[in-house]
């Protein structure tokens, strides 16, 4: 098989990246490990900066994201038994986010992958990329019992954080950074009326909260819980429990409960490889960096290596200017390292650290005052949240 952009993982980013190359006529090949139904039963993070929005709707994948999706001008950080609002659009210059779950987004890529007759192969197994430094690099991998060649110009990691594209690039090449966060997120899916028509983020004592959404009638919490405990340690009851504990008491009065129809611990941690270039191989998404949660940056760190991706691989197969690819490692880890930052920082100022002292919660209480008593600061907080320029 022959095509010009091979791109290993078949996620929102290796859809998205596939999708905008497919409408600009560039021929290109997307293998995922698992099922379509497999990919699309991974609940994740459902916040979308505006440049995301702006990339779905060029990708021709926005029109369900527009009707369904929940535009967001502000969230509410609770802390001492008070609510806090932090005014995106204020403080933005008028930008906003959108709320619309990553389930549904895939689903929206994936049809639009099906209407194009776009290549998406599935179950790919011992995905292997070869003479990545070469004028030929190839791909091969195994179907049942038969193993595929698929020879390309260039080949994209969007393979996830345990994919095989890092680990092709040599160890003396490849240097790594990592923060590993001693917490996980504990969440719960429900179908049940957000508490909040807003996110809620909540610093407490006792551990970090909060409220999201996917819609007005499927919410998703979580709360901080130790590394050690387990989905089973949790029955839904001392799940809603423990959140009301978290919360503001008025917010917690007129929380609905209901059965989990998913739950699942997260670890946190903070990840950074370098380079995301090596030949023609190019990392994209959690395969070359991830980061906590809290700033909401994770699928929108990975939109904006597919945004430097797409236009570099325009710029060659157009006009025969490769500049894009050959800058597109230090463009994109300029931006990656800023949202690691804003991640770093929210996730530091919102959780409690077992190994805190006073002083550090004292700083963390004295963060959170000039947060809100500073409109510089929360117009840094509002630009990084809606999202940095490409």
């Amino acid at each position: 098989m022959k095509t010009s952009v091979c791109i290993i993982g078949g996620g929102p980013s290796g859809l998205m990246l596939s999708q905008l190359l497919h409408l600009k006529g560039i021929d290109n090949v997307v293998l995922e490990r698992q099922s379509r139904e497999y990919v699309l039963g991974r609940i994740r993070a459902g916040v979308l900066e505006h440049g995301f929005a702006a990339l779905m709707r060029e990708a021709q994948c926005g029109e369900r994201m527009d009707r369904e999706g929940e535009i967001h001008e502000g969230f509410f950080i609770a802390h001492d038994d008070r609510m806090d609002r932090v005014d995106l659009h204020k403080y933005s210059g008028g930008s906003s986010v959108v709320v619309y779950g990553q389930t549904e987004l895939t689903r929206d890529l994936y049809e639009a992958r099906d209407r194009m007759n776009g290549q998406v192969i599935h179950n790919a197994e011992d995905v292997q990329p070869h003479e990545l430094t070469s004028a030929t690099p190839y791909v091969t991998y195994r179907k049942g019992d038969e193993v595929v060649r698929i020879d390309c110009d260039y080949v994209i990691g969007a393979d996830g954080f345990h994919g095989v594209s890092r680990k092709s690039i040599p160890k003396g090449v490849l240097r790594e950074y990592e923060k590993v966060y001693p917490f996980g997120w504990l969440g719960v899916l429900s179908r049940t009326k957000p508490v909040s028509p807003e996110l809620i983020y909540a610093r407490h004592e006792r551990g970090f909260a909060l409220c999201s959404l996917r819609s007005q009638v499927l919410s998703r919490y979580y709360i901080q819980v130790p590394l050690a405990d387990k989905v089973e340690d949790w029955s839904d009851d001392a799940f809603w429990a423990e959140l009301k504990r978290r919360l503001p008491a008025e917010v917690g009065a007129k929380m609905v409960t209901g059965p989990s129809i998913e739950k699942s611990i997260a670890p946190l941690r903070s990840f950074v490889a370098e380079p995301m270039r090596w030949g023609n191989l190019f990392l994209a998404g959690d395969a070359a960096h991830i980061v906590p949660p809290t700033g909401a940056r994770g699928l929108n760190s990975a939109a904006s290596d597919i945004y430097y991706l797409y236009h570099a691989m325009l710029a060659h197969y157009q006009r025969g200017d490769d500049s894009g690819l050959e800058n597109y490692s230090a463009k994109a880890l300029a931006r990656v390292w800023k949202a690691q930052r804003f991640s770093w920082w929210m996730t530091m100022m919102l959780h409690t650290f077992p190994d805190s002292i006073e002083y550090d919660r004292k700083l963390q209480d004295t963060d959170l005052a000039y947060l809100f008593s500073s409109e510089a600061a929360q117009r840094s907080l509002a630009e990084n949240y809606v999202g940095l320029p490409f």
